[in-house]
């Protein structure tokens, strides 16, 4: 048994005796084949990965200077002590051509002193740097891609020390995802140099059921887009998989679109709260070096981010809908759970998170706290949680019970959560 099968295991264990039933501790050994198996480098990604990719907010105008001052920034905003620690640059840092020996080059108008050079400045912060690549001739932007590249590149990226990878999908050779992702992991793997894999297939061919052994964060959507519309959908697509991630691999719906400037604070606050829910990997979109004390708020939530990075590694996921009136729900670890009531219609409206629909019994006690107002409600609540939410906004609470009791240990994991069991059909 490998160490992300065996720290699965304990996960879902730990999980099933919070729900006092010792007899569902047995369903954990077949619960945890769903999420095992043989993981990639799976002690890089224990939890989602935090950090900024340059794509969003700068495309194509990225260079030398751009990543240095924002990996300052991440420094003077107190960013990278809240865990945000991966600056990642996207498509368009290379030349049009490889060099006479088959390897890649930067490109010397954008990146003068190279990408080794700048590695070292990122990892002189304390921080780790990112890159690049495409599982195809071409890259998105029509940079040499790595297709029939890949150990080449790869020990390029190792010999300059980058510590992640994201890795496209244009321009491919006409085989499936499942044949040319691995290639890339095995060079990266004969490195010998750890480097987070991100597979960013779109999810074209399903990859949270085949990309677990593969790499360690694979994307579930098309690339998001900074407008509400974009939030919603990706969310929603992003749900759908949720029984698949889990600690060592992470469904992707795409970087946040948080301080980019097209939508409120509300819906920007949404956005980041499902994301954290969703144990979705929170990488920063916006220019950081002229981040809004707003949006920092909002980045910066340091009890929404202890959401994301809980040791148990459930994806919470959509537990009740009525029309555009929504709650979103997943445990956590230490006796809690996590509650977001989410207002996806143009008005304000109230919303109910009913226990039964969370798994706990409607007699039970538990304390709530506020997420973003961080405090404690006054008083206990049983049986449900109420609230009053503005249009596109959404609350976000974690209620903590004791003793946790569930209404069945069994139908919680499979109903609620959605991790299928052999049992069942998926």
């Amino acid at each position: 048994m490998n160490k992300s099968t065996l720290s699965k295991m304990c996960s879902l264990i730990q999980f099933l005796f919070m729900a006092s039933s010792i007899y569902s501790v047995f369903f954990a050994l077949d619960l945890v084949t769903h999420v095992a198996g043989d993981p990639y480098n799976s002690e890089l990604a224990r939890t989602p990965p935090m950090g900024w990719n340059s794509w969003n907010h700068f495309g194509c105008n990225v260079n030398d200077s751009v990543i240095r001052e924002t990996a300052d920034a991440f420094i003077s905003t107190g960013l990278s002590k809240l865990g945000y620690k991966y600056i990642n640059i996207d498509d368009c840092w290379a030349e049009l051509q490889r060099d006479k020996d088959g390897k890649l080059i930067p490109r010397a108008l954008t990146f003068p002193f190279g990408i080794k050079d700048l590695a070292d400045y990122v990892h002189e912060k304390g921080l780790k740097i990112g890159i690049y690549s495409d599982a195809g001739q071409y890259t998105c932007q029509k940079q040499p891609g790595s297709l029939g590249f890949e150990e080449e590149d790869a020990l390029t990226f190792a010999e300059w020390g980058i510590d992640y990878l994201k890795y496209d999908n244009c321009f491919d050779d006409g085989s499936k995802p499942e044949v040319r992702y691995p290639r890339m992991r095995d060079a990266l793997l004969k490195t010998g140099h750890p480097i987070f894999y991100s597979l960013c297939e779109w999810g074209v061919d399903n990859p949270a059921t085949w990309a677990r052994k593969v790499g360690n964060s694979w994307r579930t959507t098309l690339d998001i887009q900074n407008k509400w519309e974009s939030i919603t959908s990706r969310a929603d697509q992003n749900n759908i998989w949720a029984d698949y991630a889990g600690p060592g691999g992470w469904n992707d719906p795409d970087m946040l679109e948080v301080g980019n400037g097209n939508m409120t604070a509300e819906e920007y606050r949404s956005h980041f709260s499902i994301w954290a829910l969703m144990k979705a990997p929170l990488l920063i979109g916006c220019d950081v070096r002229f981040l809004s004390d707003k949006m920092l708020k909002i980045l910066g939530n340091k009890e929404v981010i202890a959401v994301n990075q809980d040791p148990l590694g459930v994806q919470g996921r959509k537990v009740r809908q009525n029309g555009d009136l929504e709650v979103w729900a997943g445990p956590l670890s230490d006796n809690r759970m996590v509650i977001v009531l989410w207002n996806r219609s143009s008005s304000r409206a109230m919303i109910t998170a009913h226990w039964k629909d969370i798994g706990l019994h409607s007699s039970m006690s538990a304390k709530v706290r506020n997420l973003w107002k961080h405090r404690t409600l006054t008083t206990n609540h049983e049986g449900s949680l109420t609230a009053s939410v503005k249009p596109h906004a959404c609350k976000m609470y974690v209620l903590t019970v004791s003793p946790y009791s569930h209404t069945s240990p069994l139908d919680w994991i499979y109903d609620t959560l959605g991790i299928p069991l052999h049992d069942k059909k998926h």
